[in-house]
Parts: structure tokens; C-alpha cells; sequence
């Protein structure tokens, strides 16, 4: 006799929220690189995409600690699919030939004509981020009992970006008058620490929807005999 899968009541919108802020990270975020002037800190060069991406994996936090690891697989699975697609028709859409009294064509380009090189690098970047960042908390919490989420979350956070950025940046833009060589671990540097400032911040917010879910879902999943590949989407 085959057991019904479990269905959950609010997966599918975490998973499309998870997928939504990922693709405007990868989208709106990179088209832009700004320039601030901080106290103390001085100059601070960074892509626009550091506002989204961190979001991202607070979503995928709350799925692992939730849902546990093989259904963060799935969701992370959709979100490489949905990037995918998202590049590869923003690529169809600025190849189109202009017409003659389109006027913006230029524009157009510089907003969603990333190059493949960059796709390439931030999709290869997303998959083994998002992926160790599962896998450590996944860890964490059994190596935890459950107690001290923030030290997961956090921690996950901090192993998931650092992977995220060494990967990505020299990828993407080295070698490249983008970002020039000598800015490259400056700008590294920075989107690391936003990002990881960026769950420290919505660690309350990450416990509370995390709490809720609990409540409303009736799980709270130990991944103690998961198979981690992340070449699979069975739960």
C-alpha cells in the first residue's frame, strides 16, 4: 500500500515568493552598480542585487527548517528553472530586431541585456549557495535539537553567501572593465556582509513566520536520514 504524499497548506506560496525574489535579484539587481559614501566605512561599490538576493535566503531558511531539506530541494530546483527561463527569454526579447521608430532599444540592452557570462556565473553561483546553505542548516539543527534558530540561521547564511560571492564575482567579472580587478574583493567583500546583515536583521521576522508555520503545518522536520544530493527531487 502507497502512502499519499503529505500536503502542506502554504508550501507552494513560499515556494513562489522563494522564486519571485530570486528572479528580481537576478533581473533588476544586476543591471545597476552603486556607489555609497559611508562614515568610517568610506566608499562602498555594490550591485543592486544585494537588496533582493539575502531575501532569498531567508526564504530558503524557512524552508529547510519547516519543510526540511529534500523539499528546499525542490524549491531551489523551480528557482534554477525559473532563472533559467528568465534569461534565456530576456536574451530572445533584446536579440528582437528593433523597430525603426523604437527608440529605446539602447536602453533596453544595458537594462536586461545581461551576457551569458554573467547568467552562466550567477546561476552556477545560486545553485551551490543555495545548496550548502540547506545543507548546513539542515545539519545545524540536529547537531542543535532544534534550539538556538538563529545560530542556524545565521550560520547557514554566512557559509551559503561566502560560496555564493567567491563564486559569482570572479565569474562573472573578472578580467572584465565591469568591475575592474583591483574593486573585485572590495565589492566581494561588501555584498558578503550586506548580505549576511541582511538575515541578522530579518531574523525576527525569520522566527516569527517560522513559528507560524509550525503551528499551521504540524511540522517541524529533522532531516536525520535524508539523502543530501542535490541531484534529486524526491521528498
Amino acid at each position: 500500500m502507497t502512502t499519499a504524499p503529505r500536503q502542506y497548506r502554504y508550501y507552494e506560496f513560499v515556494m513562489a515568493a522563494f522564486v519571485t525574489v530570486l528572479i528580481c535579484s537576478n533581473l533588476i539587481g544586476p543591471a545597476k552598480i552603486s556607489q555609497v559614501e559611508l562614515p568610517v566605512l568610506g566608499t562602498l561599490v555594490f550591485g543592486a542585487g544585494v537588496l533582493f538576493f539575502p531575501i532569498s535566503y531567508v526564504f530558503g531558511d524557512i524552508l529547510t527548517e519547516v519543510y526540511g531539506y529534500a523539499r528546499a530541494r525542490r524549491v531551489i530546483w523551480a528557482g534554477f528553472g525559473g532563472l533559467a527561463f528568465a534569461s534565456f527569454m530576456a536574451w530572445v526579447v533584446v536579440s528582437l530586431p528593433a523597430a525603426p521608430f523604437w527608440k529605446n532599444q539602447e536602453a533596453y540592452e544595458i537594462a536586461f541585456g545581461t551576457t551569458w557570462r554573467i547568467a552562466g556565473a550567477s546561476m552556477i553561483a545560486y545553485f551551490c549557495g543555495e545548496f550548502v546553505n540547506s545543507y548546513v542548516l539542515a545539519k545545524m539543527k540536529i547537531a542543535t535539537a532544534g534550539k538556538w534558530l538563529w545560530t542556524r540561521t545565521i550560520g547557514s547564511t554566512i557559509a551559503g553567501e561566502a560560496v555564493d560571492s567567491a563564486i559569482f564575482y570572479p565569474l562573472a567579472f573578472y578580467g572584465t572593465d565591469i568591475i575592474p580587478n583591483e574593486q573585485l574583493p572590495r565589492v566581494m567583500a561588501f555584498q558578503f556582509v550586506a548580505k549576511v546583515l541582511v538575515e541578522v536583521v530579518f531574523t525576527p521576522v525569520t522566527y516569527k513566520i517560522v513559528a507560524a508555520l509550525k503551528r499551521a503545518e504540524h511540522e517541524d522536520y529533522y532531516d536525520r536520514r535524508t539523502n543530501f544530493t542535490p541531484f534529486s527531487l524526491k521528498t
